[in-house]
């Protein structure tokens, strides 16, 4: 079969599309033909530094994937030849990655596609969905009624976490950086569109609350965003951060506030081959399948490309000026 193969650590262009075998189910395996793989920042930073498991070759990445079930191995009663299926799984080292024309994943952890989607557009939306729901849902215990600041509410977390916020009742604040992406996050049902080129972000949080600062702030940006942002959040409020705290953050603002503070990494349950965890986000999936289908939730497909144009669509995505998100087509 034909795959995107990682032939070492660099920029797009170790980004080759090669010749590999295709892969052998095992009991409780599905066989898919992938019809579309999401591009998400975790494939960039991977081919950046190296795989998490730097020993097993090839390396193909890609989490997301979408497809229809070729083979189902023994003991698989969820699934039969022909379903349509997406699922976060693989591509963080190895063999068993999306960037393909073919996976063989754990029966498990995969769900039904939503009708009302296209492939590209269901392969570009687990990661971004579990990531969403986790922080919002899970760290953050968002209510109705709150007060939320999210940052980068055009990007592919973004979006979706506004979507999710309101779907709570909460009130939402999100920041974006052009006219157009303001447009779209108040389609979303954004409340307010901070354009953080021409105005403070702290400044427009702090006037929305009448000075008391947002209850949740997400961080999907990181660096000093995420110090910045302890100032917009009311005392004893939460913040959530996708990203790794900077060694020099200086946390005095959160002390002083009594700040809640969460990180989010949804590959935790894959890395650490926990089944419990991970049929815990399956069941985020089928809960966002059926939003979707019912209207209540949409994902924004910025991009395309073909499969070969991989290290394209890993340089769009290093460019930061994608609204929603980036797929390859198989």
């Amino acid at each position: 079969m034909k795959a995107v193969v990682m032939t070492k650590a660099g920029g797009p262009e170790v980004l080759q599309v090669q010749e590999v075998p295709e892969p052998k189910i095992e009991e409780g395996e599905i066989l898919v033909r992938l019809h579309a793989a999401g591009v998400n920042p975790i494939d960039t930073k991977l081919r950046k530094r190296g795989s998490f498991y730097p020993d097993r070759t090839p390396t193909i990445l890609g989490c997301d994937g979408a497809g229809v079930v070729e083979e189902v191995g023994e003991g698989v009663n969820r699934f039969q030849v022909g379903d349509e299926v997406y699922f976060c799984q693989g591509g963080l080292g190895g063999p068993k990655g999306n960037y393909a024309e073919y996976i063989a994943i754990d029966a498990r952890f995969a769900t039904l596609k939503p009708a009302s989607l296209s492939f590209a557009q269901a392969a570009a939306a687990p990661l971004v969905l579990i990531t969403a729901w986790e922080a919002l849902y899970d760290r953050a215990r968002l209510d109705a009624g709150q007060r939320t600041l999210i940052h980068g509410g055009a990007g592919g977390v973004g979006h979706i976490a506004v979507q999710l916020a309101k779907l709570k009742d909460a009130e939402v604040c999100t920041t974006v950086s052009s006219e157009e992406k303001a447009s779209f996050v108040r389609n979303l049902g954004a409340d307010l569109a901070i354009l953080y080129k021409q105005k403070k972000f702290v400044e427009a949080a702090l006037e929305w609350t009448e000075g008391e600062g947002v209850d949740i702030a997400f961080d999907t940006v990181g660096g000093k965003l995420f110090q910045e942002t302890f100032s917009a959040i009311r005392t004893y409020g939460d913040i959530v951060t996708i990203l790794e705290p900077d060694k020099k953050t200086i946390w005095k603002e959160a002390r002083n506030r009594n700040l809640r503070i969460s990180l989010e990494l949804m590959l935790t349950p894959m890395l650490a081959e926990d089944d419990n965890l991970q049929l815990d986000q399956v069941a985020i999936l089928r809960d966002c399948t059926r939003l979707f289908d019912r209207g209540n939730l949409k994902i924004q497909l910025g991009k395309t490309f073909p499969l070969a144009k991989a290290a394209d669509a890993h340089r769009l995505l290093e460019s930061g000026s994608m609204t929603g998100k980036i797929a390859l087509l198989i």
